[in-house]
């Protein structure tokens, strides 16, 4: 079947239907991860996104259940130059393909990506429409213009867990991978309250290899279902869309860093706790995603390869007085970390748990454990 992928300025890109039959309606952004797919379009992130995948080929080693960063596709739709027919790999349950006509997900190959990413480097992330089958340009120029804007959407809301629940490994996963971290583990386990704007499964996985309890609440749960389990710590996780206009978070991460509590925030939470520190925000013009962005600690002055998926940055400008900057990112020095002087309080704008991408920051998982064990 035919397809076609149409953006907002006009531009079109004709190839082949390579998921489910219909239409998908997105932000037309990219990532430039040479593997990890899997994970990319189950990372709650991408919700309301088109993503496409800047390596050309995509799908090679199939589809896991075991790598799934949610409990299902949350991308709006995908887009690859090529996708393959098999999957070599024995850990795979089936192939790309069978796995996005599963989940109903739309997408499209057989186009030049390489031109498509040009593009949007050049104009900035625009909205687009994937349809299959027979289609009317004019008619999906159209409807892409009309495709709400992400900055003016709160995502959270589709994402976030319906109640709070307590983190237990799926069966079949375990923390055997993460041996070097449990001998750190004494006493009694670390509590985490964790608010969940999308969570992926992997940060998860890696509190729980440090020996933490880990209890998830709904995004606009009130701060005090959080204080009732009486944590050590609290976490703010990483989610989509536009973080200045989830006021309910920027309230309750205010709320919470008047308890002195250590806090822990990772791409969309490090915006939602720059917003509660006191910065602002603005819309990146074509955003990062990826698994190979090269990033500053300016205490160590170490490069860490970095895992990232964000669309808005914290502007520089902005950032208070008693707020440190500690991470900047070196393609376009945006801020990539901050530290609060006086609260432990600290986030950075990466992924540390990677899936897909480097395990350069893992380390971020032992600061917080060290902060939240000094209090205790």
């Amino acid at each position: 079947m035919t397809a076609i992928l149409v953006l907002e300025d006009g531009t079109y890109y004709l190839g082949e239907a390579a998921g489910a039959p219909g239409v998908a309606r997105g932000e037309v952004v990219f990532n430039t991860n040479m593997t990890g797919y899997q994970e990319v379009l189950t990372d709650p992130s991408y919700s309301g996104q088109i993503v496409t995948m800047t390596c050309p080929q995509i799908g090679n080693y199939g589809v896991a259940a075991a790598d799934t960063e949610s409990d299902g596709p949350k991308a709006a739709g995908f887009v690859m130059r090529e996708n393959s027919p098999i999957a070599s790999n024995w850990r795979a349950d089936m192939t790309l393909r069978e796995y996005l006509v599963k989940h109903g997900v739309v997408a499209i190959s057989s186009i030049d990506t390489r031109a498509l990413t040009k593009l949007l480097r050049t104009a900035g992330v625009m909205r687009g429409v994937i349809a299959t089958g027979d289609y009317d340009l004019d008619a999906l120029i159209a409807d892409a213009k009309q495709v709400k804007k992400i900055e003016e959407s709160d995502l959270v809301s589709s994402v976030t867990c319906a109640e709070a629940y307590d983190w237990v490994p799926p069966s079949g996963e375990s923390d055997d991978d993460f041996r070097e971290s449990l001998d750190r583990v004494a006493g009694r386990q670390l509590k985490i309250a964790a608010y969940d704007f999308g969570m992926k499964r992997n940060i998860l996985r890696r509190f729980s290899a440090h020996g933490c309890r880990i209890k998830i609440f709904p995004a606009q749960a009130p701060v005090g279902e959080l204080l009732a389990i009486e944590p050590d710590g609290v976490f703010l996780s990483n989610g989509p869309g536009d973080p200045s206009v989830l006021d309910y978070a920027i309230e309750n991460a205010k709320e919470l860093m008047k308890t002195n509590l250590p806090m822990f925030g990772i791409c969309l939470g490090h915006q939602i706790l720059s917003l509660a520190m006191g910065a602002r925000t603005y819309k990146l013009k074509f955003g990062h995603r990826g698994g190979n962005h090269p990033v500053k600690n300016l205490a160590t002055q170490q490069i860490e390869i970095t895992s990232q998926n964000h669309g808005f940055a914290v502007d520089a400008e902005s950032v208070p007085s008693e707020v440190e900057v500690t991470h900047v990112n070196l393609y376009d020095e945006t801020i990539e970390g901050l530290r609060h002087k006086e609260k432990p309080v600290f986030c950075v704008q990466y992924h540390p748990e990677a899936s897909p991408g480097p395990h350069d920051a893992d380390y971020l998982f032992s600061k917080f454990m060290d902060a939240m064990e000094r209090r205790t």
